[in-house]
């Protein structure tokens, strides 16, 4: 498929252009577009408490290659509308990535972490018809480590008073992934954060995500993820980070019995968040999946 594209796309189509999707319900997703507009769409769905940011120069590798990248933020994450409703189940996000599937003439790749990817593997899993070409699940399949993804929802319900400055938050960041080096320049933590009333910085997501019965919880969907691994029939990848506490070898070799024509690859010195934490690794996984799409 990639063999279609226009490899060599102008310097002005790697410049990011922003976009609009409607979500399930008509509710506005915020995107951002590097590469050809008419180039196979490779659609780049977040994690739980992140947004369209955390992909590091991921989209643009892909565009220089001939893809058009889509980051997407999730509903009630960075820029997207809140739910009016204050729906953040697991089948309001799979909802969503249907509907950003369905905004492009051509079948997307989806890649999604964690909360992503587990949305992008029930749509998938759960489409009569394929709803992508090919699926690339980050640090995420069906069976997890429960206490990883408790230290997860613990990072992120702490601070509720928020951050006087920057450097505050970098400073709960860098205790929180001690393995990665505390970047000099904060410009990029700086997307993930808003401005209150009060002048105090919070993080971009709407707080009622982690309110009780609102959003996914750890082992809440195991059964229909299995479900939904068994019946992919798109190309596959699981990539794993290899200090992961939310994936481990077990849960990715079950994950690989459930659908053993998937491929796998594990990125070492990296943790839960792959793609911030070894791009240059994360970004190749990711590319040679995608040349073969076309083989």
């Amino acid at each position: 498929m990639a063999a279609e594209a226009e490899r060599n796309p102008s310097s002005s189509a790697l410049e990011p252009r922003p976009l609009r999707l409607a979500g399930h319900g008509g509710l506005v997703l915020a995107a951002e577009a590097w590469g050809d507009p008419e180039a196979p769409p490779v659609v780049l769905l977040h994690g739980g408490g992140q947004t369209r940011h955390a992909w590091g120069g991921t989209a643009e590798a892909l565009a220089r290659e001939g893809w058009q990248a889509v980051a997407v933020d999730l509903r009630g994450h960075g820029e997207s509308g809140w739910s009016p409703d204050r729906d953040y189940s697991v089948e309001a996000f799979a909802n969503d990535v249907r509907a950003c599937a369905a905004h492009f003439r051509r079948r997307p790749v989806l890649v999604g972490a964690s909360l992503g990817g587990m949305s992008a593997l029930i749509a998938e899993g759960e489409a009569p018809t394929p709803l992508c070409d090919g699926l690339v699940l980050v640090d995420i399949a069906v069976h997890i480590e429960v206490a990883g993804a408790v230290r997860i929802l613990d990072f992120m319900k702490a601070r509720p008073e928020g951050f006087a400055n920057l450097e505050e938050a970098a400073d709960a960041v860098a205790a929180y992934l001690p393995h990665r080096r505390r970047p000099r320049d904060l410009s990029g933590l700086a997307r993930n954060l808003r401005a209150g009333s009060d002048g105090r910085l919070r993080w971009h997501w709407d707080p009622a995500f982690l309110e009780p019965g609102r959003g996914p919880r750890p082992g809440q969907d195991t059964s229909r993820l299995e479900r939904a691994a068994r019946a992919l029939r798109v190309p596959t990848l699981l990539v794993r980070g290899r200090l992961s506490d939310l994936l481990s070898e077990e849960g990715a070799r079950r994950f690989l019995e459930l659908a053993p024509s998937a491929r796998f690859a594990d990125v070492s010195e990296a943790g839960h968040m792959v793609a911030g934490d070894r791009n240059d690794a994360f970004t190749g996984a990711v590319l040679s999946f995608l040349r073969s799409l076309g083989s």
